[in-house]
C-alpha cells in the first residue's frame, strides 16, 4: 500500500531533555536511564531491534521479549520521527523500590524535577511541569542525531501555556508576549541544531487554538488564537498569531539571530486550511546547505496559491 500511495509512515514521541541534578556518578547514571526509559523505550527497538539494556536489566521479566523475526521487522521500520518537545528536567537517582508495586514510574530509579537548589531551570508556564528551556530543544535533537542514526524529524508539538484567567478583559488576554519569546527562542535553538546536522524537516506549533488540555481541561491556554468558551467559541488572534504571520511572510533573518542571508531556501506555509497547527516546512536544500533565505511555499495541507 505504501509503495502505491507513496506516503511516509512514522511515529510521534514525547520527550523532555534531561540534565544531571548534581555532578555525582549516581545522578549522571540516572540521567542516562531516564532518557532511555523515556525515549529509548521506543527508538531503541525501531533503530536497534531491542529495548535499552537498562530497561531489560531493571524491568526484568515484566518487559516483553522480541523474537528474532520481530526484531528484524521493527528495525528501521519508519520513515520519520515526530517529536513533541516542551521542557527540560534535572534528574537525580532514586534507590531501588523494595515494594511489590514496581511500575514504570519506579523502574528507572530516577526522579525528574524542574528545580535545583531552589532555582527553576527556566521560567515556569501555567502548567507546573513546563519550564522554558530552549537549549534543551537543541540538545535533544542532537542527542537523537548522534544516537539514532540522524533520522528525519518533524517537530509535531512545541508550545507554552498561560492560565485561563477569566477575570482578564479580552484585550489583555490577547497579550501573550511570553509565547512570542518562547517560539522565537525555540526556533533559534532549532536552527542551531539544524546547522549542526539535525535532520529536521518541519515544525508545528502547539497550538493553533486554545483547546481542552488533558487533565487540565480548559484551565490553561496553549493557542495562538484565543477561544471564547462562553460565547459560541468565537476566536480572536493573540499577539503571537500576528508574530507568526509576520515571521512566515518576512525574511527569517530579521527574526533569528543566528541566520545569514545567502544559500538555501526555506519554504513556509500559513496553514489556515489545517485544523491543527501552523507549520514551518524546510525543504532538502536548507538541510544540506544550512543557510537561510525565505520564500512562500506549500505544505502537505495547502496548495501554493493559498490565501492568507
Amino acid at each position: 500500500m505504501q509503495g502505491m500511495q507513496k506516503g511516509k509512515i512514522g511515529i510521534t514521541l514525547v520527550a523532555n531533555w534531561v540534565i544531571p541534578l548534581s555532578r555525582s556518578k549516581s545522578s549522571i547514571a540516572a540521567t542516562k536511564r531516564s532518557m532511555e526509559f523515556m525515549l529509548g523505550w521506543f527508538l531503541d527497538p525501531l533503530c536497534r531491534g531491542d529495548y535499552p539494556r537498562s530497561m531489560k536489566v531493571l524491568v526484568g521479566n515484566r518487559l516483553p521479549q522480541f523474537t528474532k523475526k520481530q526484531s528484524k521487522l521493527m528495525k528501521g521500520a519508519f520513515d520519520f520521527v515526530g517529536l513533541n518537545y516542551y521542557t527540560t528536567n534535572y534528574v537525580g537517582s532514586l534507590p531501588p523500590s523494595k515494594g511489590t508495586r514496581n511500575s514504570y514510574s519506579t523502574d528507572a530509579q530516577a526522579i525528574r524535577t524542574g528545580v535545583r537548589n531552589g532555582v527553576p531551570i527556566g521560567p515556569q508556564a501555567a502548567s507546573p511541569w513546563l519550564y522554558v528551556y530552549p537549549q534543551g530543544f537543541r540538545d535533544l535533537l542532537l542527542y537523537i542525531k548522534d544516537n539514532y542514526h540522524n533520522p528525519t524529524i518533524y517537530i509535531t508539538e512545541n508550545g507554552i501555556d498561560e492560565a485561563n484567567n477569566k477575570s482578564l478583559p479580552l484585550k489583555e488576554a490577547l497579550k501573550d508576549d511570553a509565547r512570542i519569546d518562547f517560539h522565537h527562542r525555540h526556533l533559534d535553538a532549532l536552527l542551531s541544531a539544524i546547522r549542526d546536522g539535525a535532520n529536521v524537516k518541519g515544525y508545528f506549533v502547539w497550538s493553533l487554538l486554545d483547546d481542552f488540555e488533558w487533565t487540565s481541561g480548559y484551565t490553561v491556554r496553549f493557542g495562538l488564537h484565543f477561544v471564547d468558551y462562553d460565547h459560541g467559541l468565537k476566536r480572536y488572534p493573540k499577539r503571537s498569531a500576528g508574530w507568526f504571520k509576520k515571521f512566515l511572510k518576512d525574511d527569517l533573518t530579521d527574526q533569528l539571530e543566528t541566520s545569514d542571508k545567502d544559500g538555501g531556501i526555506v519554504r513556509f506555509a500559513d496553514c489556515d486550511r489545517c485544523l491543527t497547527d501552523y507549520a514551518v516546512c524546510w525543504n532538502n536544500k536548507i538541510l544540506r546547505d544550512l543557510k537561510i533565505n525565505v520564500t512562500r511555499g506549500s505544505c502537505a495541507n495547502i496548495s501554493s496559491d493559498t490565501k492568507v
